[in-house]
């Protein structure tokens, strides 16, 4: 019996996650954070149905099973998406990585027409500037972000997404205007605080202060066409994240480097469309670079 009630909570937070309540330290978001993984308990309740010999506990595995499958089938399928428009990494290169010349020149294996990066110090910018500007000529950087672009960037400005308590010197925000050869693109490069899971639960309330702060930015922005870049510190199964469009079905998880298990880095759009995302091989970050091709039809 203990095989079948946790075989229906598994297939139940699967398909329901929204339906878990948030208000006790946040444990609808922090399942959210890494629902992927919950098909972990798959493997586990089969060994324990056959350790048991147990056919109605075998039976049970299925349901976990197939709700996996509904959730996340279709990430494991080939597909072809096609020659993309436009190529754009983003990556938060850390502000203790000992190779940001290194970091820069990987990043530009990829070929990409615009890079968003986060943590960048007033010292490492020219040197990240110094490597990308032989492919991406135009940039522009605004406390700890930047955007580095194959085409000119006009209209380059800070935006203002500090949660109450950070001073005025917290400037993680820009939004610049990309002029392409299909006509202007709206860019934003944004890095949301970082969440903790702790006694209380999971710590997620300046990040959903400062995510609401860039949704009304993002929904006062006129722009035809518009793409955020971003270490989001979310993933897009968390509710405290609400995308611009839906995202293609990859996995492509960007942290932590060593072991990825989460992608809370995010390249998303508005009036175009992300058709695959890549985890790019690590470089002196904590994060990996994630790379997605995008349709602007």
């Amino acid at each position: 019996m203990p095989i079948l009630w946790s075989a229906i909570l598994a297939a139940v937070v699967l398909l329901g996650h929204r339906l878990v309540p948030d208000g006790i330290g946040r444990l609808g978001s922090l399942i959210e954070a890494f629902l992927p993984w919950t098909g972990l308990s798959i493997p586990v309740l089969l060994v324990l149905a056959m350790l048991r010999r147990s056919p109605r506990g075998l039976a049970a595995v299925l349901l976990p099973l197939v709700a996996w499958l509904i959730t996340f089938g279709g990430y494991l399928l080939p597909r072809d998406t096609g020659m993309p428009d436009l190529t754009v990494l983003q990556h938060n290169v850390s502000d203790e990585n000992p190779d940001p010349a290194g970091t820069a020149h990987a990043l530009l294996a990829a070929h990409p027409d615009l890079v968003g990066l986060e943590e960048v110090l007033p010292e490492t910018a020219p040197v990240y500037d110094g490597v990308l500007a032989g492919e991406l000529p135009f940039h522009a950087v605004r406390g700890t972000v930047g955007l580095w672009s194959r085409y000119p960037l006009v209209e380059a400005e800070a935006i203002d997404i500090r949660p109450h308590d950070p001073g005025a010197d917290w400037n993680r925000g820009l939004r610049a205007v990309a002029r392409t050869p299909a006509g202007d693109l709206a860019v934003y490069v944004a890095h949301l605080p970082s969440v903790r899971i702790g006694v209380t639960g999971f710590a997620s309330a300046r990040r959903d202060e400062s995510r609401r702060k860039l949704d009304a930015l993002l929904a006062a922005d006129r722009a035809a066409r518009l793409l955020v870049i971003g270490d989001l510190n979310t993933t897009v199964h968390d509710r405290g994240l609400d995308t611009l469009t839906p995202l293609p079905e990859d996995f492509a998880f960007t942290w932590p480097a060593s072991a990825p298990v989460a992608r809370i880095d995010q390249v998303l759009a508005r009036s175009m469309t992300v058709t695959r995302l890549t985890a790019r091989p690590r470089t002196g970050s904590d994060h990996l670079p994630l790379a997605a091709e995008i349709r602007l039809s």
